[in-house]
């Protein structure tokens, strides 16, 4: 049975009650929303960084479909060798094979790497987190090509990547202008006091199950480019297709505390079994990201 909507999910609120203005930001506000909700809209965030960073998502898309022959099959989908993911795309569309994740992150991406230092985002982070903050994995540009590019179904990080502690939090911000055309994210405030929820396997690997979550659960936030959404690692979120004619590209930073790591890590649930057996194995050793604030104090 599902959880009642009361458990999680505020009917009533809507995108506006989550937001704040890069602008005029008011730190102490903007943490205590996301500690409410579990999700943030900083609206115009990251707008400075989009000229050289869609410069380099575009790149990198062009350089992926280039490679799309040389694509080694994986678990997850395709893999080309710049490390970008792709999965089935729907019938009818030119090639039989669609980008999720590009190949555009901290190695091969200047003005994404600098984007994970922006201090109005560094005060949000430590406001929530603390003092000290390193960050978690390369960074993530998802990409939904046009006309039909794939859903990802309603999920929870935490479901590919538990934590010991509190567990990352994330900033996805708009490559594009968004809408519910081309694939809006979609959020459930307050789901983050949930604990990690039973996911199933999708077409874009671990989800919850759409008859006890369905899209109607969830609050869609539209924005411009640039606009940055912060949530937590257990809030539900989701995005649905993109049937415009242009791609819609987000890109993610994740940060946690320095002394948090990965207990269980999967993408399907056989993995996922499989790594809960081993979680109370895991260790901080090889876990530790760069600081982009703080200091990280020797641990032994």
């Amino acid at each position: 049975m599902a959880p009642s909507p009361s458990a999680a999910e505020s009917p009533a609120l809507r995108a506006e009650d989550l937001e704040v203005y890069a602008d005029h930001l008011d730190v102490a506000r903007a943490a205590a929303l996301y500690r409410e909700h579990g999700c943030l809209v900083v609206r115009g965030l990251m707008r400075a960084y989009l000229p050289l960073l869609r410069r380099d998502i575009d790149a990198a898309a062009a350089q992926a479909i280039a490679l799309l022959d040389q694509a080694e099959k994986i678990p997850e989908g395709w893999r080309t060798p710049d490390g970008t993911l792709f999965l089935p795309a729907p019938p009818g569309y030119p090639r039989d094979k669609q980008i999720m994740v590009l190949g555009v992150n901290y190695q091969t991406s200047a003005a994404f790497f600098r984007s994970a230092f922006d201090e109005r985002a560094l005060d949000i982070v430590e406001a929530i987190l603390g003092p000290d903050v390193e960050l978690f994995l390369n960074g993530q540009c998802l990409y939904k090509e046009p006309v039909g590019g794939h859903p990802k179904h309603l999920h929870q990080d935490a479901s590919y990547f538990e934590h010991r502690h509190d567990g990352p939090v994330a900033i996805l911000s708009y490559g594009v202008d968004t809408d519910l055309v081309n694939g809006a994210l979609h959020v459930v405030p307050g789901s983050h006091r949930m604990g990690t929820l039973r996911h199933v396997d999708t077409f874009s690997h671990l989800g919850l199950d759409p008859d006890e979550w369905p899209w109607e659960r969830s609050l869609p936030i539209l924005g411009q480019a640039g606009d940055a959404i912060f949530f937590h690692y257990k809030c539900i979120h989701g995005s649905q297709e993109n049937h415009s004619q242009q791609p819609r590209p987000v890109f993610i930073h994740r940060y946690r505390r320095p002394d948090d790591y990965v207990v269980v890590s999967a993408t399907t649930t056989e993995k996922r079994a499989e790594a809960e057996k081993r979680a109370v194995q895991a260790t901080k050793d090889n876990q530790r990201g760069l600081m982009v604030r703080g200091f990280r104090r020797y641990d032994g």
